[in-house]
C-alpha cells in the first residue's frame, strides 16, 4: 500500500477512533508454534464490543465538525473481516448503535422495532440472539448495498489477518466502474485482536485519471483467482506439515516450486543461522 501525493483514496484526518484493551482473545504465547491460542467466543464479543466503542466516539467527533452525521452519510462501510457473518452481525448491531445515538432515532419510524431496546445497556446484548435476529432483519439492506461488495476476496480467500481491511476495500474497488466509485466516501473499521481497533473515513477520488490507475492495478485479481490450482486434502496436509516441521528453523533453505508464482512475487529463498531473511522477486521475464 502507497501513501502518497494524488491518492485514489484519500483519508480523513480530522476524524477517527481509537480502542485498545488488554485481553486474551487470540494469542500466541508458544514461540514454537505458528499456530495461536484461540478463544473463538470472546474474540467476537471483543470485535463487537470495540466496534460499539469506535462507533460512539468517532460519531461524537463527527458530529462536532458535521451535525447530523450518521451511518446514512456514507456510501460503504467496509469491515476487517475474520469471517464474513461477523460483518454482517456487525452491521446489524451498527444498526442498534445508530438507534441509540440520538433521539431523533429513536422518534424516527424506521427504527419502530427497536422501541423495546432504547434504554438497553450495550454489554448485555452481546448474547441476545433475538436482538440480533431482529437487527440481522432491519439491516438486509444496508448490508446488501453498502457492505457485501466488500467481501468478495474475504469469501474467496479467507481472512487475511493485517491485511483484511484493506482486501474489503480492494473488493469494493473492483465491484464497481471508476465513475460510479468517484467521490464515494467510506466508513472503515480495522481490528486486531489483544485488542486494538480503529474507525476512520475516507472518500474516492473524483480525478479519473487517478482512480483509474488504480483500478486497472488490481483488474487481474479475479482472473488470478480463477487461475488457483485444487489440490487434493493430502497435498495440502503435506503442505501444512512442512511448514510446521520448518517453522523457527534455521539455517534454512526452502524447496518447492516456483512454477507458479506469477511475474512479480516475492519469495523466499533462505534463512540464515541468524534468522535473517533472504527474498528475490519473480521478473516479468521468467
Amino acid at each position: 500500500m502507497l501513501v502518497g501525493p494524488d491518492a485514489a483514496i484519500v483519508f480523513d484526518r480530522k476524524v477517527r477512533s481509537t480502542y485498545m484493551s488488554n485481553v486474551y482473545d487470540f494469542y500466541k504465547p508458544d514461540m514454537s508454534s505458528e499456530y495461536p491460542t484461540v478463544d473463538g467466543p470472546l474474540s467476537n464479543q471483543c470485535y463487537l464490543q470495540a466496534l460499539d466503542k469506535c462507533f460512539k466516539l468517532y460519531f461524537e467527533k463527527a458530529n462536532k465538525l458535521t451535525k447530523g452525521t450518521s451511518l446514512d452519510t456514507f456510501d460503504a462501510i467496509v469491515f476487517h473481516a475474520p469471517y464474513c457473518k461477523l460483518v454482517q452481525k456487525s452491521i446489524a448491531r451498527l444498526q442498534l448503535l445508530n438507534y441509540l445515538q440520538s433521539s431523533d432515532n429513536q422518534n424516527n419510524d424506521s427504527f419502530k422495532a427497536l422501541e423495546n431496546y432504547k434504554n438497553v445497556k450495550l454489554e448485555e446484548t452481546y448474547n441476545d440472539r433475538e436482538l440480533e435476529k431482529l437487527l440481522l432483519t432491519l439491516s438486509k439492506r444496508t448490508f446488501e448495498q453498502k457492505t457485501d461488495p466488500s467481501l468478495m476476496l474475504a469469501r474467496t480467500v479467507g481472512n487475511m489477518y493485517t491485511a483484511s481491511l484493506y482486501a474489503s476495500i480492494t473488493s469494493l474497488l473492483l465491484s464497481e466502474s471508476a465513475d460510479s466509485l468517484a467521490n464515494k466516501k467510506l466508513l472503515l473499521f480495522s481490528y486486531g485482536s489483544g485488542l486494538a481497533a480503529s474507525m476512520f473515513s475516507a472518500r474516492v477520488t473524483s480525478d479519473q485519471t487517478v482512480l483509474s490507475k488504480l483500478l486497472k492495478g488490481i483488474a487481474d485479481i479475479p482472473n488470478r483467482l480463477s487461475r488457483r490450482s485444487k489440490v487434493s486434502a493430502e497435498v495440502f496436509e503435506e503442505a501444512l506439515n512442512l511448514r510446521e516441521k520448518t517453522h523457527n528453523v534455521a539455517p534454512y533453505k526452502p524447496i518447492g516450486s516456483l512454477d507458479q508464482l506469477v511475474a512479480g512475487t516475492y519469495f523466499l529463498t533462505a534463512v540464515s543461522e541468524k534468522y535473517h531473511r533472504i527474498y528475490e522477486r519473480i521478473s516479468s521475464d521468467d
